[in-house]
């Protein structure tokens, strides 16, 4: 039986019957125009649409290459988590992650996926600055993929970098859908004797009949007068087993109704979690796992090497409400990219992301073997995983590397390599996006209102934009913009994902250079899916 979220409801009307596109209704469709010579209102704003000759204009500026050509089947499976534990869940076959897609620079990706699901999927390709209607938002940039059928993505891949992919079909992302996509660059000015991969994942789907879906409808009662930053217990990180300390076990709280099978599973609200780093609230789940690279840390991946070796690593977050802190026993990471791009090297003990970030560092190994330890950032649970160059007894799944407390870093604190940096330049439009709502409430939104995919923020190509994120709520949100980079302020790193914490003001500028209509939302799947997600769009 078929799920039904805001997202489908709202745009099942915008869909365009034969093209596998959408096109909107672009003589009735407003958007407030928060230009930097005013905040006046854009009622019959006329937007460029997927279809549009401009998406395609722009792609072949990108000069497509050589095809690389991969075919992706999401299925229902059982997965292996290690540890004697395996759950029924959905993936991209049978692997968690699913199968990495390496391309290179100049190359177009050309990748079929066949929906074996029970219900309508798609693909989002995270971080790409890519061609509008291979974006993967179905009711925005192309239509469902409904059960039994397929999608034909196609498109220039024009910039290296460590990326992944996941589905934008209600809290899908939250299951087994997600892999990595690895840019390789063909003139790679780094030098380094290995590559690891790494994808950390908070982990709920299976477990005692748990599924996102109903993790998101027992959120969406909200909390009511309950203080989502304390609570009975002993508040703050809590204990060993995530539940001690968080009173997020034994609420009796019912879900909504829903056209889905109903619900089952014990209660997932997490409470009393906090963070000093994410500035006080944590987050709202209480995952039963957590993982590296699809294992738990009672049977967790090792990766092989020499003493000596210069390793890469490609970090990426893939956890649906969760940011890590992930730190190698015994050694320091050099921090080299974040979400894709360059930046001035830095030197750290531990690192920092939320969401959909990424973060790539070099390491040389010692001789031995260390853990490599994610710790889920205010939840008190470690992820794990183990480098192995010598001799010596596996870590413990419990281990702490006391690095985790040493000096971590994160993309806000990068500077962008020079190569990459934003030309200096005032803006020619600001758009200011209010974070609001609340965990009492779970009323999550973008200035007040909920997802609409009706409601556009308009831009026009060729200018210089600036995002005002103003966090008005008491909980820190990973903001995410589709189909661009933009630069942090002051030379900062260029990225696509960035952690905007609560009472905080983030601004990022880019150039509008892609035409189209884009999301732009919070990384936080469960806040997106109750409403924090919006729309720019490209006047024509």
């Amino acid at each position: 039986m078929s799920r039904f979220t805001r997202r489908t409801i709202l745009g099942a009307g915008l869909a365009a019957a034969g093209t596998g596109l959408v096109t909107a209704c672009s003589g009735s469709m407003s958007g407030m125009d928060h230009s930097s010579g005013g905040n006046g209102m854009s009622p019959s704003a006329d937007y460029l649409t997927p279809d549009s000759k401009e998406i395609g204009a722009t792609e072949a500026l990108r000069k497509p290459g050589p095809e690389r050509r991969f075919k992706l089947t999401a299925v229902e499976t059982r997965l292996d988590l290690g540890g004697g534990r395996t759950v029924r869940s959905w993936a991209y076959g049978d692997d968690l992650p699913g199968q990495e897609v390496r391309v290179t620079a100049g190359d177009t990706l050309a990748l079929t996926l066949a929906n074996n699901l029970p219900e309508a999927t798609s693909v989002h390709w995270h971080g790409l600055a890519l061609r509008n209607d291979m974006d993967g938002v179905p009711g925005l940039t192309q239509r469902d993929i409904k059960p039994g059928g397929s999608f034909d993505y196609r498109f220039a891949v024009s910039h290296p970098g460590t990326y992944w992919f996941h589905p934008h079909s209600g809290a899908q992302q939250d299951r087994g859908l997600y892999a990595p996509l690895i840019v390789e660059d063909p003139k790679e000015p780094l030098k380094y004797d290995k590559e690891w991969v790494i994808v950390l994942d908070d982990w709920v789907d299976g477990v005692d009949g748990s599924t996102p879906d109903a993790v998101l409808a027992e959120l969406s009662k909200g909390m009511g007068g309950m203080d989502h930053g304390s609570s009975g217990g002993s508040g703050g990180s809590g204990g060993a087993n995530g539940h001690e300390g968080h009173g997020m076990s034994n609420m009796a709280m019912t879900t909504q109704k829903s056209p889905s099978p109903k619900p089952s599973g014990p209660s997932r609200v997490l409470m009393g979690a906090t963070s000093e780093l994410l500035g006080g609230d944590a987050g709202d789940v209480g995952y039963p796992h957590y993982l590296i690279n699809g294992r738990t840390p009672d049977k967790p991946q090792t990766f092989t090497a020499k003493p000596g070796d210069r390793i890469r690593l490609r970090i990426i977050n893939a956890g649906g409400d969760t940011a890590f802190r992930i730190a190698l026993g015994g050694h320091r990471f050099t921090v080299t990219h974040t979400d894709g791009f360059p930046v001035e090297q830095t030197q750290a003990d531990a690192l920092l992301l939320g969401m959909g970030e990424r973060l790539d560092a070099l390491v040389t190994v010692g001789n031995g073997t260390f853990p490599l330890t994610a710790l889920a950032e205010g939840k008190n649970r470690t992820a794990l995983a183990v480098l192995r160059t010598g001799g010596g007894a596996a870590p413990a799944a419990s281990v702490r590397p006391k690095e985790l407390n040493g000096k971590v870093v994160h993309g806000g604190q990068l500077k962008a390599a020079e190569s990459v940096r934003l030309e200096s330049g005032r803006p020619d439009r600001t758009i200011e996006f209010k974070l609001t709502g609340s965990m009492a409430k779970y009323d999550w939104a973008i200035n007040g209102k909920k997802y609409d995919p009706a409601q556009r923020y308009p831009v026009r190509k060729g200018e210089r934009v600036r995002l005002s994120f103003v966090n008005d709520t008491t909980m820190w949100h990973p903001m995410h913009l589709h189909g661009h980079t933009y630069a942090l302020a002051d030379g900062g790193a260029r990225k696509d994902t960035s952690i905007v914490l609560p009472g905080k003001t983030l601004d990022v500028d880019f150039d509008a250079d892609n035409p189209g209509l884009w999301m732009i939302h919070c990384h936080n799947v469960y806040h997106a899916e109750s409403g924090m997600m919006t729309v720019l769009g490209y006047l024509k």
